[in-house]
């Protein structure tokens, strides 16, 4: 059976609008599996403990973008979604844009987040 790519956007976006609105820490905290990992852009490298504790008192986000996005199949039950996320800061200033990977595996009927990566791409002037 095909991977539906709508799936994982939805999953995405409903992440990132979770980082807008402050619940980052109960969605990812939900989302990630037992041993899910984020390799963030200042090269941290956070278990999921360590993401919820993270995101717990984080700034939001003000607004983000989506695009480029393409899935990589890697088997029937797992994917990699990879695409660029721009993101703007409630209190301002420049845009953080990304090269951005989320692989979900399929447990159950749920999709988990096992492993997220963002890279930090300069914005062009």
């Amino acid at each position: 059976m095909a991977i539906d790519i709508t799936e994982l956007l939805r999953l995405e976006h409903a992440g990132w609008t979770s980082l807008c609105d402050g619940t980052g820490d109960a969605f990812y905290g939900r989302i990630m599996t037992e041993d899910g990992v984020m390799v963030l852009a200042d090269g941290s490298i956070r278990d999921r403990e360590g993401v919820v504790e993270s995101l717990r008192d984080a700034p939001t986000w003000n607004s983000f973008e989506i695009s480029d996005e393409r899935l990589v199949e890697i088997g029937p039950d797992a994917a990699a979604l990879v695409y660029t996320g721009r993101a703007f800061r409630a209190a301002g200033g420049p845009a953080f844009v990304g090269a951005m990977t989320s692989a979900y595996v399929r447990q159950g009927d749920q999709w988990r987040l096992a492993l997220y990566q963002q890279t930090p791409v300069p914005e062009a002037e």
